[in-house]
């Protein structure tokens, strides 16, 4: 038996697209070459009083061309390692900072 084939020959089959995670958080450092730091608040309820805390994280993500700048909301969205702690891409500037102009 020869190797079988599935779907139509000759026609590749549609590269499949990773589903990557993203997050939506403000710029607190924008002082490093390609990179910025980014902090994201998300709201939960406490476990065992159930009052609603914010919790935060902060991200180091990789800014190829220099757009996000100090206080910008921004997207990021998972890569591969690019350094020790780097592992997000900026994805796009939702909102631009009245500080920066």
């Amino acid at each position: 038996m020869a190797e079988e084939t599935v779907g139509t020959p000759g026609v590749t089959p549609a590269k499949a697209t990773r589903h990557r995670q993203e997050k939506v958080g403000v710029v607190t450092s924008a002082k490093m070459t390609k990179t910025i730091t980014v902090e994201v608040r998300r709201r939960v309820p406490h476990p065992v009083y159930k009052r609603i805390i914010t919790k935060r994280s902060k991200f180091m993500a990789h800014d190829e061309h220099g757009k996000a700048r100090e206080g910008d909301m921004v997207r990021i969205v998972e890569s591969r390692p690019l350094s020790k702690n780097k592992r997000w891409s900026l994805k796009e500037v939702i909102r631009s900072s009245s500080a920066g102009v």
